[in-house]
């Protein structure tokens, strides 16, 4: 298989892995990952062999081009059946001779019929040298197959080359073109295509992203459908997976179509090619996506040393993830790219105009929760989020309504969506009848009130009062940034210098040189909060997509604003925002004063996101603590607060009926008086059954091994578990020359060998001890590890495994 960089599109002709087979006879390879680099210079080498061999027979004389053509033309004298001359006298040219020189006459005798050469050529006296040529290259495909024929050992694919065979002998014979017909049917066999469906989910997961991220997406497609048009499939036969009736009838059938539409045709261009991902559509897919994901990411891992840097940062960073998001879609029931009738949002394709909505602005989708406005007359440079502006935009496509469908089923919200029934669940009557009663208290308390806290509560969130200002009109928020392709409106270049007086103001310890470059940089952006047309607070921040994070840079509220809940407003819009993006992580260097802060909001030490993803990208404070916080999609954080209070109030309530329900007066403990003996039975107290408490359960004793019985169990079990297939990564300790910077990040490492020694030195005195080794070495894997590499699947796979013989031998609850 052949990889290519980003430029090249999936369109692109290059050589597939048929040439090797050309060349071997079209023998199966025993492993179809991409070859080395001796393997590719070989398949090149094989086609250009092949074009070679064919432009020599397009310069033979005419009389050699007959007598390569009788071979394959039946005598046409009357009565005669022999289907080819064969030369009476062969001899085999010398090596460095001429092999354009005829050999033989027209005269010549056959040595079947006994024929003269002329009569197998007679049809062809009035052919002119185009038709020939044609001809003579369906020959040479014709040896090429044959070759393969008595050389491929699998026999659904011996049996596919032996039928092309014959279809090319039967064009030469009878002067035609090749046609595949029968019941494998005609290319496309399955819409949308392969190509079509990746490209919807391109569209529909990044259409979000700036123009820059969306082409880096937009490359990695490329990339991932140009390697799959360059795929060698595996035998059906050969595959090694359990499939059931229908999978597997339909992989041997798209397995046949495979080889005659794009395998073949790759080295015999006498047949006509097609493209893998312009034919087959999402079964094929799934069929060969996992396999081809992880071969494709084994190679790129093994060949890390030999690409640039650029490349290597695409192919080993971007393209795991890349491939994670689109398995989803593959594999999922609800996936909205494989509709038909997908409409593909153009804003952020490469080579065309931005395209403004109403209500939007360039490179801004539709958004659920907020709706988007421009401020000022060029529609560039200011996004409104405030939802008390404008609330009438909602998604209009159908693929965004699918995609707000599809989200609603996997959390279970959607109308056909059966909730499962958990003992003790309310009923929705009684929650209906307890939110009016909620409601109506909360509007006699509001008639009631008067002076400030009208305002809001005495317990009020932080964000109340801000969020009432917001639904009132007196503030809103905006995402303003600058740019270099277009001018700003005036509008947002004032808000720009206030937010930079603001954040040199309230931050006199970071240089204002440095504050300027910044919030006037394109890259950058800026959510202000503008109050009476000015900017009262504002967050900049550096949006990188492609890492799924986001550095907030400055945050502050004018020292007259604060202690109003502003901040914390500001940054629940931030969340929001960032969640409409598929971004779910924030990263900051936060001084001394701004832990407590950030703290407030969600922002801990603890950071979720692996090292690796952001290392390199955010910029380093001295001094400074790196805090982080991770959102969750099905959060709206400005509404968050005001959710949570009123959940609080509904379980409050419901538990105010619960206790008038249940209470009921029971009489004291009277057993004293019958002399029973202590300790009493905790049963026998009136009310504590009806009240729901239920008797403790008896935990049998836990059995106890012998020493050398407990040795040689858990030898067993160490030596089944090394001798797994998935236990490679586990055998030995982790060398520092593979990963400099494994043992800065795990303090406890441990490993089979390491715990064969222990075993040996008789340290496994309990199960507990040998029980929490091999919970660490899976436990650092999956620190060290992003979840779609293969060394966090081992570690799952290990785990399942050891656990299973741990109870199989008794040591663990079954």
């Amino acid at each position: 298989m052949s990889t290519t960089s980003t430029s090249t599109t999936a369109s692109d002709p290059a050589p597939t892995t048929t040439s090797e087979e050309a060349s071997n006879g079209g023998k199966t390879p025993s492993n179809p990952t991409a070859s080395s680099a001796g393997t590719e210079l070989s398949k090149t080498n094989n086609f250009q062999k092949i074009a070679k061999k064919k432009m020599m027979v397009r310069n033979y004389p005419r009389n050699k081009k007959l007598e390569k053509l009788a071979v394959y033309s039946s005598c046409k004298s009357e009565g005669c059946k022999c289907n080819g001359w064969k030369n009476p006298n062969p001899s085999h040219p010398q090596p460095g001779t001429d092999a354009s020189q005829t050999l033989s006459s027209l005269t010549d005798p056959c040595k079947s019929c006994r024929h003269p050469l002329g009569a197998h050529v007679s049809h062809l006296d009035n052919t002119d040298e185009e038709e020939l040529n044609r001809l003579l290259c369906i020959v040479v495909d014709v040896e090429n197959l044959f070759v393969c024929v008595h050389r491929e050992e699998d026999a659904e694919a011996k049996q596919v080359y032996f039928y092309l065979f014959k279809l090319l002998r039967k064009c030469i014979l009878n002067m035609s073109q090749p046609s595949i017909e029968g019941s494998l049917g005609t290319p496309p066999f399955e819409k949308p295509s392969i190509a079509k469906g990746v490209t919807n989910f391109v569209v529909y997961k990044f259409g979000n992203l700036a123009q820059k991220e969306w082409q880096t997406m937009y490359d990695l497609a490329k990339m991932f459908l140009h390697c799959l048009n360059h795929w060698k499939l595996w035998p059906p036969a050969s595959r090694g997976q359990t499939l059931d009736e229908n999978d597997e009838n339909d992989y041997k059938l798209n397995y046949t179509r495979w080889l005659c539409f794009c395998h073949v045709p790759a080295f015999c261009d006498s047949l006509p090619q097609y493209e893998t991902t312009r034919i087959f559509g999402r079964t094929l897919l799934r069929s060969v996506f996992q396999t081809m994901r992880r071969q494709l990411l084994d190679k790129f891992r093994a060949e890390k040393d030999k690409m640039p840097p650029d490349k290597k940062t695409l192919v080993l960073t971007h393209f795991p993830r890349f491939l994670t998001m689109l398995e989803q879609e593959v594999y999922g029931n609800n996936s909205p790219i494989w509709d038909p009738e997908f409409v593909q949002n153009t804003a952020n394709l490469p080579n065309q105009a931005p395209v403004v909505t109403p209500g939007g602005v360039a490179g801004v989708s539709g958004l659920s929760r907020f709706t988007s406005s421009t401020v000022g007359t060029d529609n560039f440079g200011s996004v409104n989020i405030s939802p008390g502006m404008l609330t009438g935009s909602r998604r209009s496509s159908r693929s965004q309504d699918a995609a707000e469908k599809r989200k609603a089923d996997e959390a279970g919200l959607s109308d056909g969506a059966k909730r499962p029934k958990i003992e003790g669940d309310i009923s929705k009557d009684l929650l209906e009848e307890v939110l009016a009663e909620i409601t109506n208290e909360a509007e006699v308390e509001r008639g009631n009130m008067v002076g400030p806290e009208t305002m809001c509560g005495t317990h009020a969130a932080r964000d109340e009062q801000a969020r009432k200002e917001e639904r009132d009109g007196k503030i809103d928020f905006h995402i303003i940034n600058n740019s270099l392709s277009h001018r700003p409106s005036d509008q947002v270049f004032l808000w720009l210098i206030e937010v930079q007086n603001l954040f040199s103001h309230q931050l006199p310890r970071m240089p204002k040189e440095y504050i300027t470059r910044l919030v006037f940089d394109p890259k950058h952006k800026c959510l202000v909060l503008v109050k009476n047309n000015h900017v009262i607070g504002g967050i900049c921040f550096r949006m990188f997509p492609s890492q799924c994070f986001t550095e907030i840079v400055f945050c502050a509220v004018t020292s007259s604003e604060q202690v109003k809940g502003y901040g914390t407003t500001l940054m629940n819009h931030l969340k929001d925002y960032h969640l409409l993006h598929n971004v779910t992580h924030f990263l900051t260097f936060a001084d001394e004063f701004a832990t407590g802060y950030f703290k407030k909001q969600g922002f801990s030490k603890d950071i979720k996101l692996p090292r690796t993803q952001y290392l390199g990208y955010i910029k380093d404070y001295e001094g400074a603590t790196l805090m982080g916080c991770e959102l969750c999609p099905r959060i709206n954080y400005t509404d968050f607060s005001r959710v949570i209070r009123k959940q609080k109030e509904i379980v409050k309530k419901l538990a105010a009926r619960k206790t008038v329900e249940t209470e009921k007066i029971f009489n004291g403990v009277g057993l004293f008086k019958e002399g029973v003996k202590l300790p009493l039975p905790l049963e026998s107290i009136p009310g504590l059954v009806e009240s729901g408490w239920k008797p403790a359960i008896k935990k049998e004793k836990e059995s106890s091994l012998e020493p050398d019985q407990l040795y040689n169990t858990l030898r067993t079990i160490i030596q089944q578990v090394k001798s797994h297939a998935s236990a490679w990564p586990f055998l030995k300790p982790v060398d520092k020359s593979e990963a400099p910077d494994y043992y800065d990040h795990i303090k406890f490492p441990m490993d089979l060998r390491t715990m064969t020694e222990r075993l040996k030195a008789r340290y496994y005195i309990h199960k507990h001890l040998f029980i929490a080794d091999m919970n660490r070495i899976v436990t650092n894997c999956r620190s060290y590890n992003e979840p779609d590499t293969e060394y966090y699947k081992c570690a799952n796979t290990i785990e399942k495994y050891y656990v299973t013989k741990m109870k199989e031998a008794g040591l663990m609850d079954k």
